[in-house]
């Protein structure tokens, strides 16, 4: 297998790989260009967009600049995505995000996994866990959402929070780590 088939199986690969380099920095570059689009530019910014995520679900996507990720292909994102100013994702394993979801500014999403021993961390070697985040999900500012995590539907995750464990549907989670602190009951369409 190669690095890039090893990163994307969840197995531990060589993140300073010749070819992960070069696609992380083509990455670079088209992200430095979206960013650099005008604010106003709507159609521009969708269609680079369209060229960078894996899968967009819909064209009401907004995502403000600046945005950082490291491939794109990885992210894919559901109907009416809102991501607000400084929204980056270290995306070596899929990113998946429902329909209806808000991202606050400053939010972090990280997949990539290193080793705690130093040793190890400077072999270059790492691994990756997916994140999955489901409907009607509100992402406060600045929290961060750690590998492997898994956030239901119809939950609110407050500023500032680190996420480091799943989180249910209909839940309302704040802290560092993060913890349920309310169930809500999931609107009924009548």
């Amino acid at each position: 297998m190669t690095n890039k088939e090893k990163m994307l199986a969840g197995l531990e690969y060589f993140a300073a790989d010749e070819e992960l380099i070069k696609e992380l920095n083509e990455t670079k570059e088209i992200v430095h260009d979206y960013n650099i689009l005008r604010p106003c530019d709507s159609d521009g910014k969708l269609k680079m967009l369209k060229g960078l995520l894996g899968h967009i679900a819909d064209d009401q996507i907004i995502i403000n600049q600046p945005f950082y990720c490291d491939y794109g292909k990885q992210i894919s994102v559901g109907k009416r995505f809102f991501a607000n100013f400084s929204f980056t994702v270290l995306d070596e394993a899929p990113v998946t995000i429902g329909d209806d979801c808000f991202i606050g500014p400053n939010v972090s999403i990280y997949t990539a996994c290193h080793s705690t021993d130093p040793v190890e961390r400077n072999t270059r070697n790492e691994w990756a866990k997916p994140v999955s985040i489901g409907d009607n999900v509100w992402i406060g500012g600045s929290v961060t959402i750690l590998p492997g995590v898994t956030i239901g539907s119809n939950v609110t995750i407050g500023a500032g929070s680190v996420v480091v464990n799943d989180i249910p549907d209909n839940s309302v989670a704040v802290g560092n780590p993060a913890r349920v602190i309310k169930t809500v009951l999931a609107a009924r369409n009548c």
